[in-house]
């Protein structure tokens, strides 16, 4: 069977973030290409699409969750069951950076149990794939630990930037999260985190069907190895029109750390 006769691969993803951060923004420029300036807070919505990536077609379930701190008791066990997570923050928000502490944590425990599934699997002598058949494939029953993705958005708001680039990633580097900067509002990186999203998640899968998961360098808290950074110049970056970027002061300009950042 050719690829293009395969069916779409799953993939489930979870955003999640502070309220206000730009998170339905980021999912509604993805699924329907809208954009509003009209903030209503959302408590759960879910979405279907399906997108070609490398030739392969990908059915992404996405899950956009509540930010508001009153709602985070919500998050139900189906959330951390997600083959990966998005994790927004607003550029001109310190605030919302620091929101995210809370998700990080949810998703490292919930990592931690899918190595445990994993090292159970092995002593089993089963492979990821059939330890997850054995046990009906319940969200608790994962063995492959979740891809987590961080998204600077509003990065079109440069003026009002309270949270320099280099900062974010430096978030993102410590809890072995990937990072990007988004504008969904201009529809800067939108696809191209998604893509991302997509690509690591199949590279996890790899990795744990061929039960290296200890190769992915996580510890027994969840935790990964810094990524390694796309090429800088990536054709498939984009940015908002006259961006330049920020340097490590925070301040737009021509230094080259900005073509290190966009994209790890």
């Amino acid at each position: 069977m050719s690829i293009s006769q395969q069916p779409p691969v799953p993939i489930s993803i979870t955003i999640c973030g502070d309220g206000g951060c730009g998170k339905s923004s980021i999912t509604l420029r993805l699924v329907r290409s809208q954009w509003t300036s009209e903030y209503d807070p959302t408590i759960e919505d879910s979405y279907s699409i399906t997108r070609k990536i490398d030739g392969q077609n990908y059915h992404l379930s996405l899950t956009d969750t509540a930010g508001q701190e009153e709602y985070r008791g919500m998050w139900a066990s189906s959330n951390l069951g997600a083959d990966a997570f998005l994790l927004v923050y607003d550029i001109t928000s310190r605030d919302s950076l620091d929101a995210l502490q809370y998700f990080n944590d949810l998703i490292d425990m919930e990592a931690e149990t899918r190595l445990d599934n994993a090292d159970r699997a092995k002593r089993a002598g089963l492979s990821p794939s059939s330890y997850r058949d054995t046990v009906s494939a319940t969200p608790g029953a994962k063995t492959v630990p979740p891809v987590k993705i961080v998204a600077g958005n509003k990065c079109d708001l440069q003026e009002s930037r309270a949270v320099p680039a280099a900062m974010g990633l430096d978030w993102a580097r410590r809890r072995g999260c990937g990072f990007m900067e988004t504008s969904a509002r201009l529809e800067v990186n939108i696809e191209e985190t998604f893509a991302l999203i997509v690509r690591r998640v199949v590279e996890a899968r790899r990795m744990a069907e061929l039960g290296v998961n200890e190769n992915m360098e996580m510890d027994r808290r969840g935790m990964t190895k810094p990524l390694s950074p796309l090429p800088a110049g990536s054709e498939n970056e984009k940015r908002a029109p006259g961006m330049r970027g920020p340097n490590v002061d925070g301040k737009i300009g021509k230094g080259s750390i900005w073509k290190k950042l966009r994209c790890w």
